[in-house]
C-alpha cells in the first residue's frame, strides 16, 4: 500500500471526524445565541482562513490536523463589549454550557447512526455463520461442531451473520464468561445444542485472533485459484494480476486450489512472491508483495484478491442484511450503543490491568487502517469512519479535564454545589489531565512503533 494512499485517506478521515465533533458545539452554541469567534479544523499557523456569517465568524484549516476547536466569545479570555456580554459563553446557564460542551461527541454518535443506518439499508452481503472444521482438540472440536453447521443463536440470541458471531464471543470473552451456548443446524436442518468453552481465548489481547484460538473458523467452500474482484491500489493490483487469473503456481510450488494460494500469500508478509498465472490461454509469472498484515508471529501477508465464487457457493455462504429506514435506524442506533459500551468497558479493564495495553492504537495505526479499509472499498472506509467517530466520542465524555467530559464533570459539580467550580481546582485539574493524557499517548505511541519495529 502506498505510503500516499494511507495518509491521504488518514487525513480526509480526521478531517471528516473532526468537522462532525466541531460542528456539534458550533451549532448548539448559535442555537443557544452564544457568538462563535472562530471554527478551526486543525491547529497552528492556518493555511486557509475565510469570515462569513452574521457575526463574521472565522473559519480556518490549520497546519496541524490533529483535533480542531470552536473558540466562543467569553470574558475569561478576552475583553467583550457590553453589548455582546449575554453572549458569551461565561454568561450562559450551566445547562447551556452543559448542552454546547456534550454536543460535540454525541454529534459523534449521531454520525455512526447515519452511516450504520445507510449500510442497513442499502443492504450489505456478509458472510453466514458458517462453520469449516476445527483444529483437533480445540474448544470448538471438544463442543462437537463440525464443518458445515450453521450457528443459528448465540445463549438464545439468534444471529445471522459471522460477524455477530466474532462479536459476540469477544463480549463474552470480556466478561469472562466461562462459556457460550450455541444452537446450530446442519445441511439436513437437525438443530443441535452446543457448549463452547472460552478459555482459550486470549481475554487480556483484543486484538489476537481469538475466533482461531478457540477453532472457529469461517467455512470456505472449495474454490479454484482463479482470482475474483482485486482491491483497488492493492498489491495484486500493483503487480498487474486481473480478475480471471489462473493462479497455478506461486514460486514454482504447484497450486492446486484457493486455500493453498491463500497459504502461499499469507506465508510471503511483506517478501515477493512470484506467482505463474494462466491469462488469455497464455502462462506468465507475475512478482507481487503482500502487504504485512499483524505484528510478531501473527505477521501474515495479503495481496488484496478475492476468489471468483460461482453463484452456488455464493448463495450458500452469503447473506444480504437489508432493512427498512425505521428497522435500520434502530439497529444503527443499536450497534453505536454497543461499540460504545465495549470501548469503556475495554478502557475500564485497561486501568485494572485486566487487559493489556498494547490494545491502544495510536496515530499511526489508526493512519494503517485507514489507507487498509478505503482499499477494501466505500463501505469498508465508512464502516471504519463510523467506528473512529465513536471512539472519538467515547474519548471525549471521559471525565479527564482537558477533555470534554472534564468540562461536563465540572458542570454537574456546579449543578450539584450550586455554584461554579473555584478556577484553582480547574486549573489543578488541567494539570492532572494532561499528565494522563500525556501517559495514554505515550502508551499509543509506543505500541504504534513497537508494531512497526516487530513487523
Amino acid at each position: 500500500m502506498s505510503l500516499l494512499y494511507t495518509v491521504a485517506a488518514f487525513v480526509v478521515a480526521l478531517g471528516v471526524l473532526i468537522v462532525v465533533h466541531e460542528y456539534g458545539h458550533y451549532l448548539v452554541a448559535r442555537l443557544c445565541k452564544v457568538r462563535v469567534l472562530r471554527f478551526s479544523v486543525g491547529f497552528g499557523r492556518p493555511l486557509a482562513s475565510w469570515r462569513r456569517g452574521r457575526d463574521g465568524t472565522e473559519w480556518v484549516i490549520a497546519a496541524i490536523p490533529f483535533g480542531g476547536y470552536v473558540k466562543m466569545l467569553d470574558e475569561r479570555e478576552g475583553p467583550v463589549e457590553p453589548h455582546e456580554i449575554a453572549r458569551a459563553f461565561n454568561r450562559q446557564s450551566v445547562w447551556k454550557r452543559l448542552a454546547i460542551v456534550a454536543a460535540g461527541p454525541l454529534f459523534n454518535f449521531a454520525f455512526a447512526i447515519a452511516v450504520y443506518a445507510g449500510l442497513f439499508m442499502y443492504g450489505l452481503p456478509e458472510a453466514k455463520p458458517l462453520l469449516g472444521a476445527p483444529p483437533a482438540g480445540s474448544a470448538a472440536a471438544v463442543a462437537a461442531l463440525r464443518a458445515g453447521e450453521l450457528v443459528r443463536a448465540v445463549d438464545g440470541q439468534p444471529i445471522v451473520t459471522w460477524q455477530e458471531l466474532r462479536w459476540r464471543v469477544l463480549q463474552a470473552s470480556l466478561e469472562k464468561r466461562p462459556s457460550l451456548r450455541l444452537e446450530t443446524s446442519d445441511e439436513r436442518g437437525l438443530i443441535a445444542d452446543r457448549t463452547l468453552e472460552l478459555a482459550a481465548f486470549p481475554a487480556g489481547e483484543i486484538e489476537s485472533d481469538g475466533m482461531e484460538r478457540l477453532g472457529l473458523r469461517l467455512y470456505r467452500p472449495p474454490l479454484e485459484p482463479v482470482l475474483g474482484k482485486l482491491v483497488a491500489g492493492g498489491p495484486a493490483a500493483r503487480a498487474g494480476l486481473e480478475p480471471g487469473d489462473r493462479v497455478v503456481a506461486a514460486d514454482g510450488r504447484p497450486i492446486d486450489d484457493w486455500d493453498a494460494l491463500v497459504a502461499a500469500v499469507r506465508a510471503r508478509p511483506g517478501a515477493p512472491l512470484r506467482l505463474t498465472v494462466e491469462r488469455g490461454g497464455t502462462t506468465r509469472t507475475i512478482e507481487a508483495v503482500p502487504d504485512a498484515v499483524g505484528s510478531g508471529a501473527g505477521r501474515f501477508g495479503r495481496i488484496g484478491a478475492a476468489p471468483r465464487v460461482p453463484s452456488a457457493h455464493a448463495d450458500r455462504i452469503f447473506v444480504r442484511v437489508q432493512h427498512g429506514p425505521l428497522e435500520s435506524l434502530g439497529k444503527a442506533a443499536a450497534k453505536t450503543a454497543d461499540i460504545a459500551l465495549f470501548s469503556l468497558r475495554i478502557l475500564g479493564k485497561m486501568l485494572l490491568g485486566e487487559v493489556s495495553w498494547k490494545n491502544l492504537s495510536g496515530p499511526v495505526t489508526i493512519a494503517d487502517f485507514a489507507g487498509q479499509s478505503a482499499q477494501a472499498g466505500w463501505i469498508s472506509y465508512l464502516t471504519f469512519l463510523a467506528l473512529i467517530s465513536i471512539s472519538l466520542g467515547v474519548l471525549n465524555l471521559l471525565p479527564i479535564p482537558l477533555l470534554d467530559g472534564g468540562h461536563l464533570m465540572y458542570y454537574a459539580i456546579e449543578i450539584i454545589k450550586g455554584r461554579p467550580v473555584s478556577e484553582r481546582a480547574i486549573e489543578l485539574g488541567q494539570r492532572v489531565g494532561l499528565a494522563l493524557l500525556l501517559v495514554m499517548m505515550a502508551f499509543a505511541f509506543y505500541n504504534d512503533f513497537n508494531r512497526l519495529l516487530t513487523g
